[in-house]
């Protein structure tokens, strides 16, 4: 209840009007709307000498509810405490002299046709380069190339962590702090496959930093992401986790967590901190068709960049565990072709020989479901899994073979430094082929590997594909080599016939086929035709 004057003549700025118009209803209307927007009874106080109405007891409640009026949580509190661990991190390329060959990549960090120069090159902007650099001076090879991207001190004596695609290569590296000192830094390690770095930075040992979270963010939490964009430094932007594990084509170990919000060419390397200051993700990629932020960024995680960077510390690289395996996802129709309850798991595609798998008994087609007792989601979870082990643990894994549940104990290998084998979409070298013999069911028109010039002697080789085809559909192309359909190898059409009328009288809706292209090999389940 409001008090208010039950006499309004003795007010000295009172002026007769009609009673109804200032009725105590209308007055106590006035003071809710007043307290409703929010808005303090500045220039109605007793000095004014106008309608000190609202004075004492009522401008109090006024007061009192303007204070109840939630007001929108800021983020300074959180980026005063965080921003002095970020640095900005400048790099120095020599430049090499170009060769005929580079064509126009000469400035790409990433070695041509990589997983991560296809990806910058397609998602990094106009000009194919990832956020965190830029060209500098150039001139028929002459100059140098300089990058600018982010980073965050991990420690107080000087660790930092950044993107190997912002110091890789780098002839200097020099960080900037938050209060402006410039340093020199030392790249202690780095590892390609997830893109992280990690420097020491000379000169100073009580440096702020900040620390990496050991929780996993959930979809909708805030994100602070703070960096180097375009070089101005010390920027701070806002947003929310947008997905996790992102699969963005740099290799098998992407589990990225996406953010919107605003990167920019410049925060590479630079931490997305989470509302308790603890830095969620590491910032190493944007997809920009226009070059600037359009709300999609990814990080790389902290338990991933925690893991990686523990190795690169100790002995400035990382070593990873290997099983020796070409693995594919399990799609609801290769399910159904191995009599799977679930569309989970890793399919061995092929077993690499030598390798642990192979050593251990594991065949093509063969599926790992779990690795010491955990569930293996998808073949990118396997992926990740066994790279988190050191080579030389001895790991078990269960794994369907033939319909039948069997458990394989090996111990793990370290994971070469080379690049996979990647399929050979290039059938100039298949030499002529026969005109083959058709098999409508499938769509193909097949021929015996041993007819046809460079096919090798396994298989029944694909001599035309229908285009309405769902082979066709499915990547099939001339040149592949067919090596088993439904699990039995063939050798000609004929067995090829064999083994999908096996299937259609098993009642199954898709066949499942082992077909060899290029270098690799892989899984294919195509529907079966009805009739």
């Amino acid at each position: 209840m409001i008090d208010r004057p039950s006499d309004f003549s003795n007010l000295p700025s009172f002026k007769p009007v009609r009673r109804s118009l200032l009725s105590v209803r209308k007055l106590a209307l006035m003071a809710s709307v007043v307290a409703g927007l929010g808005v303090a009874a500045y220039g109605l106080s007793p000095q004014s000498g106008n309608f000190d109405v609202l004075s004492s007891a009522a401008q109090a409640q006024v007061n009192n509810e303007v204070r109840k009026v939630e007001k929108p949580v800021g983020f300074a509190d959180i980026v005063e405490r965080v921003k002095p661990s970020v640095i900005s991190v400048r790099v120095k390329i020599n430049e090499k002299v170009a060769s005929k060959d580079d064509n126009n990549n000469e400035d790409s960090p990433f070695q041509p046709g990589s997983p991560m120069e296809r990806f910058f090159r397609r998602f990094g902007g106009p000009d194919g380069l990832p956020p965190g650099l830029r060209g500098g001076p150039r001139g028929g090879g002459r100059g140098a190339v300089t990058g600018q991207g982010s980073g965050f001190f991990i420690s107080a004596d000087g660790f930092a962590v950044t993107n190997n695609h912002v110091v890789d290569g780098a002839d200097k590296v020099e960080v900037t702090t938050d209060e402006g000192k410039t340093y020199t830094a030392k790249v202690i390690g780095t590892d390609p496959r997830t893109d992280v770095a990690l420097i020491k930075v000379e000169g100073g040992s009580n440096f702020p930093f900040a620390k990496l979270s050991d929780g996993k963010p959930r979809i909708g939490d805030w994100v602070l992401a703070v960096g180097n964009p375009f070089g101005l430094g010390g920027t701070v932007t806002a947003g929310i986790v947008s997905a996790s594990g992102r699969d963005i084509g740099n290799g098998p170990y992407d589990d990225f967590i996406q953010i919107d919000a605003p990167v920019n060419k410049g925060n590479s390397g630079g931490p997305a901190f989470n509302t308790e200051g603890e830095v969620m993700g590491v910032n190493t990629a944007i997809y920009s068709p226009s070059g600037g932020s359009v709300g999609i960024a990814f990080s790389i995680p902290a338990s991933t960049v925690k893991t990686v960077i523990a190795q690169l510390k100790d002995k400035g690289s990382v070593s990873r565990g290997w099983i020796g395996v070409q693995i594919q996802p399990v799609t609801p129709e290769i399910a159904d072709s191995l009599g799977l309850k679930k569309a989970e798991g890793a399919l061995v595609a092929e077993p690499q020989a030598d390798g642990p798998a192979a050593k251990a008994g594991i065949e093509s087609g063969d599926v790992i479901t779990a690795v010491n007792g955990t569930p293996v989601k998808d073949a990118r979870e396997l992926a990740r899994t066994i790279g988190g082990f050191a080579p030389g643990n001895a790991v078990k894994l269960n794994v369907m073979h033939k319909g039948q549940d069997k458990v394989v104990n090996l111990t793990l290998g370290q994971l070469p430094n080379t690049v996979e084998a990647k399929a050979d979409t290039d059938n100039s070298d298949r030499g002529s082929t026969s005109r083959g013999t058709d098999v409508p069911k499938l769509g193909l028109t097949l021929a015996p590997a041993g007819t046809v010039a460079g096919a090798g002697k396994e298989g029944v080789v694909v001599t035309e594909v229908d285009p309405k085809s769902a082979a066709a559909e499915r990547g099939f192309k001339e040149g592949d080599v067919i090596l088993e359909v439904a699990g039995k190898s063939v050798a000609n059409p004929g067995e090829v016939r064999e083994a999908i009328n096996a299937a259609r009288t098993d009642n199954k809706n898709s066949v499942l086929i082992r077909v060899r292209s290029g270098g690799s090999s892989r899984f294919v389940a195509v529907p079966l035709a009805k009739g």
